[in-house]
């Protein structure tokens, strides 16, 4: 397979010393790129290892796996085997057979990489998965981005027959006397993919011979343009802060082909990278431009966006917690705080240490002598009231919608209280009632890994 080995150092899929875990069914594509790595290791500098991940869908599956465990003896490499009960993903997550195999591959990999087991995960998509690829995404409603089709390296994958015919794959085959299983659900158009290669391909290619080269150079001209218009998005403006990430309204007043990507790459940094189509882009766009504040969507993956003020917020953390799942007593130490991050208490020695009541962004100061000794921690109840620094007293809801505190934070936000009244919003302020003065004993209260408040 000259046109593998071509591309592989081409796109620089490999480093010096790679541990390179092949996914392998034992079906002809897979075996062929288990087999090809496995005798050019010393070409590539790279040690290969065998992954065999069982579905548990069909009956034989097991034996599949048995199967490519002695491929792997054969071709002198490790094997892994792994089992994920797909059907049942698939109902609790009310999801294809298709959808629930792939996350569930895509998370033992994941949990390989991160062990440092492998360092990259070669997966034997060619050049006519390629072509199915992209017209799926057209026929699921994608912009430009998914007409680019699938890309040589993603993160810690690689697809090294990326550019390789099936017809060269099967040549390989008979030439190394390599035998593969057939996999029996491949010819069951019930699936999407297989009714794409099975019917739409089969009967499309019977006409238009040249269909697959013309498909592949469109998708290389739309990744040109795609690149040029992607490298004129700035993403300066962009807050990330953990699992949110923050886009100011004003930025959508440009091209929606520069914010759509914005969008994009922000749902990137916050590793949602599939199942998002146009639809959901433009979905985000309206909100952006038309929503009032407070409007929210739900997205894939547990994700979602919400209009705040100068702001639209995209967020993979949407639980809601009730006020009585947190009641903390106070005292000095780290307190967590779920769904929320850490309060550290620490008392002051030195009083001169403290030139200001608020010495920096989201660090307090109290007075422990003038907080009840029945104070605790806990979130924001119906009721509570708030006395701002330099007097006035008022509801908590009102003072945090004031000061432009987002909802989705105000739930989880804990406060220092005794009964309805609040002396401490951590990370935020403090009330008048519980200010510092000469002779006071000094309280520092600060947060941790939270989410950004205002």
């Amino acid at each position: 397979m000259e046109s593998c080995e071509q591309f592989i150092l081409q796109n620089n899929l490999f480093e010096k010393g790679d541990v390179v875990g092949v996914g392998c069914s034992g079906g002809s594509d897979s075996l062929a790129l288990l087999h090809y790595l496995a005798e050019n290791q010393s070409r590539f500098d790279i040690e290969v290892v065998a992954i065999y991940v069982d579905h548990q869908i069909r009956e034989n599956s097991a034996e599949d796996g048995e199967y490519v465990r002695q491929k792997a003896k054969e071709f002198g490499v490790r094997f892994y085997k792994f089992k994920i009960d797909v059907p049942r993903l698939a109902k609790e997550k009310n999801q294809s057979l298709e959808t629930a195999g792939r996350e569930g591959r895509r998370g033992v990999f994941k949990a390989l990489v991160d062990k440092g087991v492998v360092d990259k995960i070669a997966l034997a998509h060619h050049r006519q998965d390629q072509v199915e690829t992209i017209l799926m995404h057209i026929f699921r409603g994608s912009g430009l981005a998914g007409m680019r089709g699938m890309e040589a390296k993603t993160s810690f994958y690689v697809r090294p027959l990326l550019s390789t015919k099936k017809e060269e794959i099967l040549e390989y085959l008979s030439k190394n006397g390599l035998e593969y299983l057939d996999d029996y659900t491949n010819a069951e158009n019930n699936y999407n993919r297989n009714f794409l290669r099975n019917v739409v391909l089969k009967d499309i290619r019977s006409r238009w011979q040249g269909v697959d080269d013309a498909i592949i150079k469109l998708s290389e001209a739309i990744k040109e343009d795609d690149d040029f218009i992607n490298s004129q998005v700035s993403m300066d403006a962009v807050i990330l802060d953990s699992q949110v990430a923050k886009i100011p309204l004003s930025y959508f007043m440009y091209s929606p082909s520069l914010t759509s990507r914005m969008i994009f790459q922000t749902l990137k940094k916050l590793g949602i990278t599939h199942d998002i189509e146009r639809k959901h882009i433009d979905l985000i766009l309206d909100l952006a431009q038309n929503g009032e504040n407070g409007n929210k969507l739900s997205l894939p993956f547990g994700a979602v966006v919400v209009k705040e003020y100068d702001y639209l917020t995209i967020t993979r953390n949407n639980e809601k917690v009730q006020p009585e799942e947190f009641i903390k007593p106070f005292k000095c130490g780290d307190i967590a705080v779920p769904n929320f991050g850490k309060v550290c208490v620490k008392k002051m020695k030195d009083f001169d240490l403290v030139d200001t009541w608020v010495a920096d962004e989201g660090v307090l100061f109290i007075d422990g002598k003038k907080l009840p000794k029945d104070a605790v921690w806990r979130y924001r109840q119906e009721g509570d009231n708030f006395t701002k620094f330099g007097g006035g007293s008022k509801k908590l809801k009102s003072y945090l919608i004031d000061k432009k505190v987002p909802a989705r934070i105000r739930n989880v936000l804990p406060v220092l209280a005794s009964g309805k009244e609040v002396y401490v919003i951590a990370g935020l302020e403090v009330s008048d009632k519980v200010k510092v003065e000469r002779g006071s004993t000094i309280y520092q209260i600060t947060i941790k890994n939270a989410p950004k408040i205002v």
